[in-house]
């Protein structure tokens, strides 16, 4: 139902993100397909990922075992302003889909998507009293926060991660963090560079750089790095820059949201030049747009390179060869996503798998982000969230575990380790069960004959299992013929 009232009211929210961001009508468009297409997959999904699960009993077969996700009762949710839709409506609807109720704490930074938001939710009655919205800016965060939720979950800044994650630490309350990122992008001397640079080249700059995974550094292989180089001006010079309410515009990318992303952005140019960087195009801005900038000679001195800009700038590094891009990629406190280019996939992914992050592409960037179903998430200072797919539902329960069963026979091996004196036996079940030789599995067989108190125990146990078979399977047949009768 509440799928169907997005649908319904695309328009409308397509054109407030678009007042609200600056973003283009139909980069809007994309964010609330990609969110729909989410909530498609997870409704359809759900109710077996959320299923009680049975877990094999290994020694202990006498009763069942199962695992079952609970919900966690109250969970904050607190929204970002660069994908203000895309971002909420998962998570809200996650921990929905899990059976808590939601706290939302919308970016005071885009408020009318904030109250766009409240108003979908109260379209559908049987979702309204399970979502509560609450307006504001971070003083009403910490204020919610400190209310002792039941679990906080956090897409923004490291630097708002940390701070809730201290009010957090005073009550133990659980955060999940979706944090920033710092994302490389290798290209290696066989990359086909005109896609590299093209697409490279868009990972840096769309909704303006202002994405968690953008390409934040580019690394290529000294013996391709002239080319590359130019192949990315030129591509960045093609690229329009402006705003229009309309849906249908010829314009590339729209504005920056806010002013304090244009400081932060121009903090990081400056200081970049005054350490030696060049300009090759772009570099200008004009209130909050800002012209697509490619940047050379950077290093990692440079804030350009270590601190998350969340702006349209490409700063490209030339390196020695495959080895020294992969060192450079990690040399960071981010472990978002990364992407590496080569012709040999083969190679391409042994790279990938020596890189830092939590998500890789091969050949492309951003590409993993629109797959409803494929985990997406970081590591290091870029948070510990998962989401989309089972993991983004299954981190809003916390698994229940049971042991079903009537009370211990004697003939348990629960029951067999809780009682005195059993030591030997309890070796031979270990030995029996677990040897790694047949040397080591047979011994028991070989204590029974040797060692009387063994011997004694082994037919204790053995008489005791056999007659509560016995009478087992004699109340069995007589509960079935009687009810045959």
């Amino acid at each position: 139902q509440f799928q169907a009232v997005l649908i319904d009211a695309l328009d409308e929210i397509t054109a407030v993100i678009n007042q609200d961001t600056g973003k283009s009508r139909q980069d809007a468009l994309i964010e609330v397909m990609m969110s729909v297409d989410k909530l498609h997959q997870y409704y359809k999904y759900a109710p077996k990922w959320l299923k009680r699960r049975r877990v094999p009993p290994g020694l202990y077969f006498f009763k069942k075992y199962y695992v079952e996700p609970h919900p966690y009762g109250v969970v904050t949710v607190i929204g970002p302003w660069n994908y203000p839709f895309d971002l909420t409506i998962p998570p809200v609807c996650s921990a929905l889909l899990a059976g808590n109720t939601v706290l939302l704490k919308p970016s005071e930074v885009t408020a009318a998507t904030g109250v766009l938001l409240e108003n979908l939710f109260r379209r559908v009655p049987e979702l309204a009293p399970y979502v509560r919205v609450l307006h504001g800016d971070g003083a009403v965060g910490a204020a919610i926060v400190e209310s002792q939720p039941d679990l906080i979950f956090l897409t923004g800044s490291t630097a708002t991660g940390y701070k809730v994650a201290e009010a957090a630490a005073k009550t133990l309350t659980p955060t999940i963090f979706e944090l920033g990122g710092k994302d490389p992008m290798i290209v290696l001397e066989d990359a086909d560079i005109q896609a590299a640079a093209r697409w490279g080249t868009w990972g840096a700059f769309y909704n303006m750089g202002q994405t968690c995974m953008s390409v934040e550094r580019a690394y290529v292989v000294q013996s391709v790095y002239d080319e590359f180089v130019q192949t990315a001006v030129e591509q960045t010079k093609q690229i329009k820059v402006g705003y229009s309410p309309e849906i249908d515009n010829s314009f590339d990318l729209g504005s920056l949201t806010f002013e304090r992303q244009m400081e932060i952005i121009e903090d990081h140019l400056d200081d970049a030049l005054a350490k030696g960087a060049r300009i090759l195009v772009g570099g200008q801005r004009d209130g909050l747009f800002m012209a697509p900038t490619v940047i050379v000679d950077v290093d990692h001195t440079m804030k350009l390179m270590r601190e998350e800009t969340f702006g349209p700038i490409l700063p490209i590094m030339k390196v020695d060869d495959e080895r020294h891009a992969i060192q450079l990629a990690n040399h960071s406190v981010f472990g978002l996503s990364a992407s590496v280019w080569s012709q040999d996939v083969k190679r391409a992914e042994r790279v990938a798998r020596q890189l830092d992050v939590g998500s890789v592409m091969i050949n492309d960037t951003i590409a993993h982000y629109p797959v409803s179903l494929l985990p997406f998430g970081g590591v290091k200072k870029s948070g510990n969230a998962r989401t989309h797919g089972e993991e983004e539902v299954m981190q809003f329960t916390q698994l229940r575990s049971y042991a079903v069963g009537q009370p211990p026979a004697p003939y348990d091996v629960a029951t067999v380790m809780r009682t005195p004196g059993h030591y030997r036996l309890g070796a031979a079940i270990m030995r029996s069960m677990f040897g790694e030789n047949m040397q080591q599995r047979t011994q028991p067989v070989r204590d029974v004959f040797t060692d009387p108190q063994m011997k004694e125990t082994a037919v204790r146990v053995t008489l005791s299992a056999a007659v509560s078979a016995l009478v087992g399977g004699l109340l069995f047949f007589w509960l079935k013929s009687k009810n045959k009768s």
